[in-house]
């Protein structure tokens, strides 16, 4: 009697002993795998989590020489300025607009690119496009809104070319929806190659017997992009898009801060240049933390949104 009671506690402690020796060889074939990734950790720990700590200005009227823990606590007040401040409102719309024509053009731009390039059957002209696509993304704002600076001004190239058949110029970084175009249509220029390697990978992964079997059925080249390339690449094009959602209140700081001008921010100034300079440079820390935190917020719940998401129509997971 006592043998049977006693049974299921020995198999219970069988399947545990059993559970740990899996723990220990695995852990065992992995330490070194963890011990490589402990430098990365303990970075990204003091540089990126270390900081937050500051996110406490969002509640203070902070001062510099009193410090975060000397500073008056006022809490939801820059908050609420935030949204009775007018330029705060007219700042998330164009940072809405401009984020969400990037969104939606650099998922069409590559997704289409990439069916253009499956087509061609030289591969060296193939590679060579790939690369030449690919290059600028290597490129910083730095130097983009330099050359886009020169080219787009009045005297710059493009103008010349505009004036040459009898067009007029066009101010390209002065005018508030030229700008908007320009932010656009060069951040898709310098990303594109990129996020075109994408699709060309999902593409990879397609059974050439498909083609195959299309083509003994008679289908054209159109057909079989129309009904297997195309459907191929949706799920991909489902998880970046989902994905990019996150970058939904991300205008692009470094572009806007390289191409803007006083001009331009009725229609070009986004929330990080709007940061910038009620934080950095009018010394506005509380207010520009409080700004910095909604946004933060905005990018979390949108991230999360996107994961679930890309989970439901695309099955994919990170977690």
């Amino acid at each position: 009697m006592e043998s049977a009671l006693n049974e299921p506690l020995q198999q219970g402690t069988k399947q545990t002993r059993k559970k740990e020796n899996k723990t220990r060889e695995l852990f065992s074939r992995t330490w070194p795998l963890h011990l490589m990734l402990l430098p990365a950790a303990i970075i990204t720990f003091i540089f990126a989590y270390v900081p937050m700590s500051g996110l406490i200005m969002a509640f203070q009227d902070f001062k510099p020489y009193d410090g975060m823990f000397r500073s008056k606590l006022v809490g939801l007040e820059h908050f609420r300025f935030m949204f009775e401040y007018p330029d705060s409102k007219q700042v998330i719309w164009n940072t809405l607009i401009i984020s969400g024509l990037k969104i939606v053009f650099g998922l069409v731009v590559p997704f289409t690119f990439a069916i253009l390039l499956n087509e061609v059957r030289k591969m060296f002209f193939k590679r060579v496009v790939q690369t030449l696509v690919y290059l600028p993304h290597f490129i910083s704002w730095v130097i983009l809104g330099a050359i886009l600076t020169d080219m787009l001004g009045s005297k710059g190239i493009v103008n010349q070319l505009l004036n040459s058949i009898g067009m007029d110029s066009i101010f390209w970084l002065g005018e508030g929806n030229w700008f908007r175009f320009t932010v656009v249509v060069s951040d898709i220029w310098q990303n594109f190659g990129f996020n075109t390697i994408v699709f060309l990978a999902a593409l990879s992964g397609v059974n050439p017997s498909l083609y195959e079997a299309a083509e003994v059925d008679g289908a054209t080249r159109w057909k079989q992009t129309l009904h297997i390339t195309v459907p191929s690449m949706i799920p991909i094009a489902v998880v970046v898009g989902t994905l990019s959602l996150g970058n939904i209140l991300n205008g692009g700081f470094d572009q806007i801060f390289n191409l803007y001008n006083a001009l331009v921010y009725d229609k070009g100034d986004i929330i990080d240049t709007f940061v910038y300079r009620t934080a950095i440079l009018n010394g506005q820390y509380s207010f520009g933390t409080a700004v910095g935190l909604f946004k933060s917020i905005i990018g979390l719940v949108m991230i999360v949104f996107s994961y679930r998401m890309a989970y439901k129509y695309a099955g994919y997971r990170i977690f």
